[in-house]
């Protein structure tokens, strides 16, 4: 059986005591909504995720979607699901009132985020998609485009993907065929293929609007040749309503690993009406503003996962009993001891946990800068907001997904035989997190553009939206009664850091395949030292509280014991990156291809 209480206490320690000296809080168009008011919402989604879409993840993965003569249906229970969903209108939850949003910080938006990844990952694609859809709408498509899809989208009633592989063609999108004719109503004829589309097709709205990508006849070669186009599977007719089809079909869905609720679907477009979003041949500069919004909630997917299954883990360490804890019995009315008194299951749960929190503060931190981003009214603010977020979408994508699936995997390792069998759900989690690590663009394409791209960016602006904010708080907590210790070895990974940025960028300009071999190390030795000084902070507040007397159901004790942990049995990982980044490339790259 599936175990998942939503974990309100450490979300709310997250969002209302953790980043109150960020830079990036007391935003105008935020003050509305207070801390009771944002309890108040993550209550009520918490509610959500446990009694309504929890319940129907274990049979969503059974069942799976069916496709039978064009048409796809989603597992049973999911249309009433995802009405109620609606209804209770969470579709519109971080969307601009202006279109019948409600508002919310997209903080918010990620903690909501992370309770339906972790009742209920198959489902959360469904509404997730089409918030990406409306982001790229609103920031890039005609007044006319807005006013006719906005509303309807961004209410639930309309879902949104984003249709951009072929079967030919996956990373290397200027290889993409599609193509749209202009006509002469100014709308075009989209004719071509698309595969792996989640959402493509299912059942639960009345109608889809797909992102996609295509060629105008005038197109150049390559990526800069690539415009968007809003094409809907039925036409909208002039009062709203859902008129013919569209030439938009799904031709089949996809057997996978996980996510089976999910419909992964591969499209076809048959001279389908669609509309150019944004300028000719910049439709890879507009897809990327949805898929920037995908990466980070993608991240937020695998922690999801990761509380799910570390939450299952913890309620199977206390029932199943086997041996004798070797400090003495603990349990002399039972047969032998819960398995959570040995050692090495304590180290599962306590690296499970560890990564667990780590993720959700570091997605939150991230969050705070996409809210500064998008509604500060300081350049300035602005600015390091949008760095930081530059930065650090790489990292959220490919570290919390990692650590997801990571973390999923040690949920089996800890219910042994029980975890590889489905009775008790846990094999779930482990396929359906693997996707993560794969879609909107695989772990490996983000640490390159964290390397190629982010890392050199502006003369290494990007980079100081982060390093400064850590150089300042080790300088200004060093000598702190009680941090010395932490702060110390803080420091030491931070220089690590340091020293591989310098080491890759100057081996990186003489050869760039040095800086993709280090790539990937790079991406999570800073991912590690930002956690580390997340927990850092994270330790200032608890122990502050602890100190006062202000801890009477002893969760600030809980929150030291884990950042010690992370501290002593985590972090010690940065020593090992920084020596596989020091070693270059030679090893992994001069072995001939014929001798593989």
């Amino acid at each position: 059986m599936q175990v998942y209480e939503a974990p309100l206490r450490d979300m709310r320690f997250v969002i209302h005591e953790l980043f109150k000296d960020d830079g990036f809080g007391n935003l105008p168009a935020h003050e509305e909504f207070t801390p009771d008011l944002i309890d108040a919402v993550i209550e009520e989604a918490a509610k959500l995720a446990q009694d309504v879409l929890l319940p129907i993840n274990a049979s969503g993965d059974v069942e799976g979607c069916i496709w039978e003569n064009g048409v796809v249906r989603t597992p049973t229970g999911f249309k009433e699901a995802y009405a109620q969903f609606r209804d209770g209108g969470w579709c519109a939850l971080a969307n601009d009132p202006k279109w019948g949003g409600q508002g919310l910080p997209e903080t918010v938006n990620k903690l909501v985020e992370e309770m339906i990844s972790s009742a209920n990952l198959s489902f959360g694609l469904y509404p997730g998609l089409t918030h990406g859809g409306t982001t790229a709408i609103k920031a890039h498509a005609s007044a006319d485009l807005q006013e006719r899809f906005l509303p309807k989208m961004v209410s639930g009633t309309w879902s949104g993907t984003m249709c951009l592989t072929e079967p030919h063609c996956g990373t290397d999108l200027g290889l993409l065929r599609t193509k749209a004719v202009p006509q002469p109503d100014g709308s075009y004829k989209v004719t071509g293929n698309k595969i792996f589309i989640s959402a493509g097709d299912h059942d639960l709205t009345e109608n889809i609007i797909h992102l996609v990508l295509a060629r105008l006849p005038d197109a150049p070669k390559g990526v800069k040749g690539i415009s968007l186009f809003v094409v809907p599977k039925y036409l909208p007719k002039e009062d709203g309503s859902v008129g013919p089809s569209n030439g938009v079909s799904c031709t089949g869905i996809e057997h996978k690993m996980g996510l089976k609720a999910s419909a992964t679907c591969q499209m076809s477009f048959d001279e389908s009406t669609g509309w150019l979003v944004g300028e000719p041949h910049s439709g890879l500069a507009a897809m990327f503003t949805m898929m920037n919004t995908e990466r980070v909630s993608v991240g937020v997917q695998g922690l999801g996962v990761a509380t799910a299954a570390y939450q299952s883990a913890v309620a199977y360490a206390k029932d199943r009993i086997q041996g004798r804890a070797l400090s003495g019995t603990k349990r002399p009315d039972l047969a032998a001891d819960p398995i959570i008194v040995h050692p090495d299951v304590r180290r599962m749960l306590m690296t499970m946990r560890a990564y667990v929190e780590g993720c959700r503060m570091l997605s939150i931190w991230v969050a705070r800068a996409l809210d500064a981003e998008r509604h500060s009214p300081d350049p300035e603010v602005q600015q390091r907001a949008e760095d930081m977020t530059a930065l650090m979408t790489p990292v959220i994508k490919s570290l919390l997904t990692d650590l997801g699936h990571d973390v999923a995997q040690i949920g089996i390792q800890v219910y042994g035989g029980h975890g590889y069998i489905r009775e008790h759900g846990v094999e779930q989690y482990a396929r359906d997190a693997r996707i993560a690590m794969i879609y909107e663009g695989t772990n490996g394409v983000q640490a390159l553009d964290l390397v190629g791209r982010k890392m050199p960016a502006h003369g290494g602006r990007y980079l100081r939206s982060f390093f400064h904010p850590v150089a300042d708080f080790i300088e200004k907590h060093k000598a702190v009664p009680g941090m010395e210790k932490m702060v110390e070895a803080l420091e030491k990974a931070f220089g690590a850091l340091q020293l591989s940025t310098a080491t890759i960028a100057q081996k990186g300009m003489a050869d760039p395949e040095e800086a993709g071999a280090a790539s990937s190390d790079y991406l999570r030795l800073l991912g590690l030292v930002a956690m580390a000084y997340l927990f850092a902070r994270a330790a200032k507040v608890a122990g502050m509280k602890k100190m006062m007397g202000q801890d009477p159901d002893g969760f600030y004790a809980a929150k030291l014991v884990t950042v010690r942990f992370f501290y002593e049995r985590i972090l010690p990982q940065v020593a090992g990156l920084f020596q596989a980044i020091k070693a270059g490339k030679r090893s992994m790259m001069e072995l001939p291809e014929d001798a593989f």
